[in-house]
């Protein structure tokens, strides 16, 4: 009965692991035959234990040219769309106009229709207007799209502001900037970089809209999709567990840094 009664208490606990081990599988296989000995073109079935992928991961052509094309794009729509999420968020908690509701419902636009849709949509947009499908072109749909996620974390954390905090600055003869970089800025931080990280994710990782919009441009996830139509290079799972490392990485140094804010804060 121990045993029961043990598990009718961590019920939760167990099922919450359970998942994680869920979720975090794909990765621990990547991680698995990133030291895979290359076996030809495909390369799905376990040889033997080597480290040849890693001391050389952009042995396979094209490769880092498109992880380097692919940071780039993100790194650009993550900046842009940090940038006007941040203010768009600003504006519809902290005043009112005409139109206020009616943005506010175009802002989840994105996020709720099917990427298929929106790809076709963007790609209709460039050609009609003569764009020349690229790199410009992919960043613009990946502002747009990253745009939205920026917004809705930005406004999670300014909603739960206290105003009286503020003021308070006000009152003490600090300026709009002053109280802004001060006081406003420190405590939308977190919100802020919620956003941008979860931007820089969705824009890394983006195949669909990428694929409509990208034209000859050849970015990380359109690489892994034609390299599994033709041969799986190790250096494809090298490269995927570089990105979970340093992704759990930051995410770890984030909670690290938010815990030592918490625990200096005088109560």
């Amino acid at each position: 009965m121990a045993p029961i009664a043990w598990l009718r208490r961590h019920t939760v606990v167990v099922a919450g692991l359970l998942t994680l081990a869920y979720l975090l599988l794909p990765n621990l296989v990547v991680l698995v035959f990133s030291f895979n000995a290359p076996a030809g073109k495909f390369n799905y079935s376990w040889r033997e234990f080597s480290t040849a992928a890693w001391r050389d991961p952009c042995g396979v052509p094209d490769l880092c040219g498109s992880l380097a094309l692919s940071l780039q794009i993100a790194f650009w729509a993550t900046a842009g769309a940090t940038v006007l999420g941040v203010m768009i968020a600003f504006a519809l908690v902290r005043y009112r106009f005409r139109g206020r509701g009616a943005v506010n419902s175009l802002i989840f636009l994105p996020m709720a229709m099917p990427e298929v849709v929106m790809a076709a949509s963007l790609l209709t947009l460039f050609l009609n207007l003569g764009a020349e499908l690229g790199f410009p072109t992919v960043l613009i749909a990946h502002t747009m799209f990253c745009l939205s996620f920026v917004v809705v974390a930005v406004k999670a954390r300014v909603l739960s502001m206290d105003p009286r905090l503020e003021e308070a600055a006000r009152d003490l003869y600090a300026g709009p900037v002053q109280t802004f970089l001060r006081v406003t800025l420190p405590i939308a931080a977190p919100g802020i970089a919620a956003g941008a990280l979860l931007a820089f994710s969705l824009s890394f990782d983006d195949f669909i809209i990428t694929n409509f919009t990208s034209g000859t441009a050849v970015t990380f996830p359109m690489f892994v999709w034609g390299s599994a139509q033709r041969g799986t290079p190790v250096q494809i799972n090298v490269i995927g567990t570089a990105m979970f490392v340093l992704a759990v990485l930051t995410v770890v140094l984030g909670q690290l840094v938010a815990g030592r804010r918490r625990n200096h804060t005088p109560s």
